[in-house]
């Protein structure tokens, strides 16, 4: 079972350079601290989201307010939201080890993710990839999300296997990969940044720095 963002699509370099754009369109510096702001809105909000805090339309209105500092009425965060949106969708992309990693795995996928259902149907099939995966689970339609066990539970239940015959992939070591052991999973961090030199790695979690490192670590654990 895979996260999508930041796993599979390269949200944080779509985003970045969707932003530039964006921030030009508004009025706004396209400035390093503002890409940060704006992360770090997403970053509060999206864990929001995860405690059950907001839904998902309301977490996507917190972005913006958090961003821009003060908070706008429904009409006018959707409003401005959907003006990023169309630049952040043109900037889409997988990244570059996904398709032959995914080739190159002999198992059946799924995706978790704390996304909506709608954005990552969208998104898997506008990047040629939906066709992977048989199962889709977000946490709108789940009414829960990682890192709470029962996200992952789920994933297993559509896919008929207890958990230890499931593996996880993803980009947040807590949220993903420790989630995904505790609930009894197989956890998987995918460390694309390289950062074992400043974080270590849980036991009972698998580190992998790349996709083409992934088929080699699952036939392993597989012995």
């Amino acid at each position: 079972m895979w996260d999508v963002d930041d796993t599979l699509f390269d949200f944080s370099g779509s985003d970045r350079r969707a932003l530039s754009r964006h921030f030009q369109a508004e009025g706004l510096p396209p400035s390093v601290a503002s890409v940060e702001r704006w992360q770090q809105a997403t970053e509060v909000a999206y864990g929001r989201l995860a405690a059950g805090e907001l839904t998902y339309e309301e977490c996507q209105r917190q972005r913006v307010a958090g961003f821009l500092g003060r908070t706008l009425d429904d009409v006018a965060a959707d409003a401005w939201l959907r003006r990023y949106t169309a630049l952040f969708e043109r900037a889409w992309t997988a990244f570059p080890d996904v398709t032959a990693a995914l080739a190159a795995l002999p198992y059946r996928h799924g995706i978790l993710s704390n996304s909506s259902t709608a954005h990552q149907e969208r998104r898997l099939t506008a990047l040629g990839l939906r066709h992977h995966f048989e199962v889709l689970l977000c946490a709108d339609r789940l009414a829960r999300a990682k890192p709470d066990p029962s996200a992952f539970l789920a994933g297993c239940e559509a896919f008929g296997l207890p958990p230890e015959a499931v593996a996880y992939v993803g980009d947040q070591l807590d949220t993903d990969a420790v989630a995904a052991r505790d609930a009894g999973l197989v956890g998987i961090w995918l460390d694309r940044a390289r950062s074992t030199a400043t974080v270590s790695v849980p036991v009972g979690v698998h580190r992998v720095p790349g996709l083409a490192d992934l088929p080699r670590l699952l036939a392993a654990l597989g012995e």
